[in-house]
C-alpha cells in the first residue's frame, strides 16, 4: 500500500493503542512508534524504529503522546502532510505550533478525546475537532462516532480541559461520597447499588464506582495524565485571572496520589486518598 494509506501513530499507550485498533478494524494500515520501548513492545500492530521512519511512510500521523512538549518533539522530527493531535495539552502553545507547522505547509487538526482507553476502543469517545479536517475525515470517523466542531485550532484543548473539568470532580465526589459512606457503616457495593438509582448517578461515575467498589486500579485513564490536564486547566484559568477552588482541591489530591505511587493507577484509585487518612 501506498504512503497515502497508511496511518502512523505516533504513542502508543493506552490510548494510542485504542485508536490503532479502531483504525485497523476500520480497514486502515497503521504504523506505531513510541519512545517508550515497553509501549511499543505491547503494541501488536506494524512497528517503525523512528518517528522519523513513521514519516516516511505514512503522510497523515496521528498523535497520542502525554503532553504538549511532546508533540512538538515530535513536529521536530517528523515532516508529514497532515498531523492529527489527540493529545490533552497547552492551548497556547498547540497554537503556537500550528502556526509554526502551517508556514512549512505541514497541516495540524486537533482531535482530542473525552473517555476512557476502553470507551475510545469501543468507538464512544466525545471527540473534539479543532482545525480544517478535510484532509482526515476520514480517520477521525473512525475513531469516534461522537464529534463536535469546536473552532480553530487550540479550540479543542480547552473544550477537553473543561469537560474534564467536571468528569474529574464528578469522580472525585464518588470517591468522597463512597468513602464517607463505607466510614459511616454502608458496604461500598451496596452505595454504589443505591446511588445507580438516585439522581447523584452518571455513567462516568458509575464506571469508576464499579472499579472502587472492589479495589480494581488496572489502569483505563491514569491519575498522573489527569494531573497533568489539571495543572493545564489551572493555568488557563490564571491566564484568565479565574480562580478553580474545587479544581484546587483537587489538584492536592491528585499531587498526593501521584507523590504516594499511584500515579500510574486508573482514576478510581483517588479513593484512595481517604482509605489512608
Amino acid at each position: 500500500m501506498g504512503a497515502a494509506g497508511v496511518v502512523g501513530i505516533v504513542g502508543l499507550g493506552l490510548v494510542g493503542r485504542a485508536i490503532a485498533a479502531r483504525l485497523e478494524a476500520a480497514g486502515f494500515e497503521t504504523l506505531g512508534y513510541d519512545v517508550d520501548p515497553a509501549a511499543l513492545a505491547a503494541y501488536g500492530g506494524q512497528k517503525a524504529a523512528s518517528t522519523e521512519a513513521v514519516a516516511e511512510k505514512a503522510r497523515r500521523i496521528v498523535l497520542a503522546v502525554y503532553d504538549t512538549p511532546d508533540v512538538e518533539a515530535v513536529a521536530a522530527k517528523a515532516r508529514p502532510d497532515l498531523f492529527i493531535d489527540c493529545t490533552t495539552g497547552d492551548p497556547l502553545r498547540i497554537e503556537a505550533l500550528a502556526k509554526k507547522l502551517a508556514a512549512d505547509g505541514i497541516g495540524y487538526v486537533e482531535a482530542t478525546l473525552s473517555g476512557s482507553s476502553q470507551s475510545i476502543a469501543r468507538g464512544e469517545a466525545a471527540m473534539f475537532v479543532g482545525g480544517d479536517s478535510s484532509g482526515c475525515e476520514d480517520i477521525l470517523a473512525a475513531i469516534a462516532s461522537q464529534r463536535h466542531a469546536v473552532g480553530s485550532v487550540g479550540m479543542a484543548a480547552r473544550a477537553k480541559l473543561a469537560t474534564n473539568l467536571v468528569l474529574g470532580l464528578n469522580r472525585v465526589a464518588l470517591a468522597e461520597g463512597m468513602a464517607f459512606a463505607e466510614r459511616i457503616g454502608i458496604d461500598r457495593k451496596a452505595f454504589l447499588d443505591m446511588l445507580d438509582e438516585s439522581p447523584a448517578a452518571s455513567p462516568a461515575a458509575m464506571a469508576k464506582g464499579r472499579k472502587m467498589a472492589v479495589a480494581d486500579w488496572a489502569p483505563e485513564s491514569r491519575i498522573r495524565q489527569h494531573l497533568k490536564d489539571v495543572n493545564h486547566m489551572l493555568a488557563l484559568a490564571g491566564g484568565t485571572q479565574m480562580r478553580l477552588p474545587l479544581t484546587e482541591t483537587h489538584a492536592r489530591l491528585l499531587e498526593e496520589a501521584v507523590a504516594a505511587g499511584d500515579g500510574d493507577l486508573d482514576n478510581a484509585a483517588i479513593i484512595r486518598r481517604w482509605e489512608i487518612k
